[in-house]
């Protein structure tokens, strides 16, 4: 197990815009030096679940203006709890055991702030999730 968190740090793309100062609430700082890295680590993977979770539902995404799209994507982030827990397990899994322990701390608020990153990211990513564009 020694090898396994070395080896996530550096698997993890660095962020020049996510800046880390002493002056910061430890929430802001676990943001920015764990959540921001990992998520954008996983993009790929939760852009596909989120392709899946269309899928399952119908593709009925699809159908939708961009701005009903945006929503759709918020909703199902917020108010699908299995959904949900399953794009939670696929950050918390790239944790290291000291970033688990710190986040088992505040789960709830750090849950929060999660949950909106990764709900902008798949926002950002939106002309990707278009069923013509391969990747």
């Amino acid at each position: 197990m020694e090898e396994r968190d070395p080896n996530l740090l550096r698997a993890r793309p660095e962020i020049p815009a996510a800046r880390i100062s002493e002056r910061m609430m430890p929430d802001e700082k676990f943001q920015n030096q764990t959540l921001r890295p990992v998520i954008k680590l996983q993009n790929d993977l939760l852009l596909e679940a989120f392709r899946n979770y269309v899928n399952k539902h119908k593709n009925v995404f699809y159908t939708l203006s961009v701005e009903k799209r945006l929503h759709y994507i918020e909703n199902a982030i917020q108010k699908d709890m299995k959904f949900r827990n399953s794009l939670k397990g696929m950050v918390i899994g790239q944790f290291t055991i000291e970033e688990y322990r710190f986040y088992i701390t505040n789960s709830s608020a750090l849950n929060k702030r999660m949950m909106n990153l990764v709900k902008e990211r798949i926002q950002s990513n939106i002309q990707l999730l278009d069923p013509l564009t391969v990747v």
